[in-house]
């Protein structure tokens, strides 16, 4: 199968289950696992912060981070379509009891937009806005990057109304390689950020919260509470130092295959996508009046060996990764366009790459 859906698909290279085969381990919940708090200050450094936390999950890094900036009644600032709304189960507001306000278009959104949107402490009717979120890459958007010059000055807007701020990082590996700007700029003006391992660098899971200490010894409280205090998981974190020693700088690869996909899409009728969004490795494309509905095509995709994820009625999403060849990118493209352009099309057969 040629897997599109996710870059979370990934397997562990050989390389990588031998660093977890043999990774130093202890009670990571007395904070005696050695690789996890190898990898907590190494991530800490990375990203210019005091201290960082290892959580399970991407969903569980955004979710106590909520519960570590807000208060149950408080309103949120987020960009149109950001994960943390869409993708988690409506979480934010039942762990954390938040009102999340969307602003923007297209994953981005401007200092402008937060002023707006702001309401201070003691209004008479309405919560108030205590944080502001940004998603960086943004997943729905397309995989945009957002800004560091604007994710600056929302910062700034952000302090000087009262409100904390907080980066949806789990693709901040992907916005360093295509802008060049490092992580810890990337991250510099944000309160708290999270970074996922599972994405792009391929390791089979794990995300981190990382900020000053005093931030994240918060974050150890509702880590637990969120049942993400766990044991002997320097396993994981053996999985995520390899990858970063190893997968950070193929993601351009990565990006360069999605470019390659979604420039053969645009060349076809049957679709249209907008080819300034596809900046990293997500390429979201939508299907012209005349074509299959997505449903169809995903389901015609699967069977000729293409999985795809149908993002909406006539929407569809491509994640391109470190399991899928150059070569495979062009054979899923040409499949995809043949469907749907509603030709004749047999199942592609091209080799992955392999580690």
């Amino acid at each position: 199968m040629i897997d599109l859906r996710s870059d979370t698909v990934t397997r562990p290279t050989s390389g990588m289950r031998d660093a977890m085969a043999t990774a130093a381990v202890g009670d990571d919940q007395f904070g005696e696992d050695p690789t996890v708090n190898q990898l907590q200050e190494r991530v800490a450094g990375l990203l210019g912060k005091e201290a960082a936390l290892w959580v399970p999950t991407g969903t569980m890094a955004n979710q106590v981070a909520l519960r570590v900036l807000t208060r149950p009644g408080d309103a949120v600032i987020i960009s149109r379509g950001a994960h943390v709304m869409w993708h988690e189960m409506g979480g934010a507001g039942a762990n954390a009891g938040v009102q999340l306000i969307e602003v923007g278009t297209g994953g981005l959104f401007t200092p402008g937009d937060v002023a707006a949107a702001r309401v201070a402490r003691g209004h008479i009717a309405t919560p108030p806005t205590t944080l502001v979120a940004v998603e960086n890459t943004h997943n729905r958007g397309g995989g945009v990057v957002f800004a560091a010059e604007t994710a600056e000055q929302v910062c700034a807007v952000a302090r000087g109304g009262g409100m904390a701020s907080f980066l949806d990082g789990a693709r901040l590996w992907n916005a360093s390689v295509a802008t060049g700007v490092p992580v810890a700029d990337l991250a510099a003006p944000f309160d708290l950020v999270s970074v996922a391992l599972s994405k792009g660098l391929g390791a089979p899971g794990g995300s981190l919260l990382a900020g000053t200490r005093d931030v994240i010894a918060s974050a150890v409280r509702y880590r637990r509470m969120s049942g993400g205090a766990m044991r002997q998981v320097g396993i994981f974190a053996a999985a995520g130092l390899y990858a970063l020693d190893r997968h950070m700088t193929r993601l351009a690869d990565d990006h360069a295959n999605a470019r390659r996909i979604a420039e053969q899409l645009s060349r076809s009728t049957a679709i249209s996508i907008d080819l300034g969004t596809v900046q990293t490795n997500i390429v979201i494309f939508h299907l012209a009046p005349a074509a299959p509905d997505a449903a169809t095509i995903v389901d015609a995709a699967a069977a000729r060996g293409i999985l795809a994820f149908a993002f909406g009625p006539r929407t569809i999403r491509l994640v391109t990764h470190m399991d899928v060849s150059r070569e495979q990118c062009t054979a899923a493209a040409d499949t995809l366009v043949a469907l749907a352009e509603r030709r004749e099309t047999t199942a592609p057969v091209v080799a992955a790459d392999t580690d």
